[in-house]
C-alpha cells in the first residue's frame, strides 16, 4: 500500500510541478495561461529573471518526479518552492490553500521515503577493503598496461 501511494504521491506531484512550470512560462510571454494564476504571487516576482528561474527549476524538478531520475535531488531542489508555495497560500492567497496543503503533505510523505536511502551518502561509515583482493587487481593492472 505504501508503494502505491509514494507512486501516485510521485506521479502527482511531478504533474503539478511540470504544469506549473509550463504555465508560468505562458505568462512570461504574454501569452493566456491555461491555469488561473494568483495575481498576489505575480506581484512576488516584480523581476521577470526570479519566476523564469523558479518555473525552469520546476520543469526540471516535473520531468525528474516523473521519470523517477534524481528524486532525492529534485526533492532538495522543491523544498524552498513547496515552502513558498505553502506559506503564500496561508498568508496572502487563501484560494488556493487545499492544494497547497496537498502538496506539502504529498512532499513530505515522498521525503519520509526518499530521505532515508538519500542520507546513507552522509553517514561516516568504514570502507571495509579487501587489501589482497585489491592488490592483485592492482598488480593485474599494471602488467595489463605493460
Amino acid at each position: 500500500m505504501n508503494k502505491v501511494l509514494l507512486y501516485l504521491s510521485r506521479i502527482f506531484l511531478g504533474f503539478i510541478f511540470l504544469i506549473a512550470g509550463i504555465n508560468g512560462y505562458f505568462v512570461i510571454f504574454d501569452f493566456e495561461p491555461f491555469i488561473a494564476t494568483s495575481p498576489e504571487a505575480m506581484a512576488l516576482f516584480k523581476f521577470e529573471y526570479l519566476l523564469i528561474f523558479e518555473k525552469f527549476l520546476e520543469i526540471v524538478c516535473g520531468v525528474l518526479l516523473l521519470s523517477n531520475r534524481f528524486v532525492p535531488l529534485a526533492l532538495a531542489i522543491l523544498s524552498p518552492i513547496v515552502a513558498n508555495i505553502f506559506l503564500l497560500h496561508l498568508i496572502l492567497d487563501h484560494s488556493l490553500l487545499v492544494l497547497a496543503v496537498i502538496l506539502v503533505i504529498m512532499y513530505s510523505f515522498i521525503c519520509c521515503f526518499v530521505t532515508e536511502k538519500a542520507l546513507k551518502v552522509f553517514w561516516r561509515k568504514s570502507l571495509h577493503i579487501n587489501t589482497s583482493l585489491s592488490y592483485t587487481f592492482c598488480v593485474k593492472f599494471v602488467s595489463s598496461l605493460q
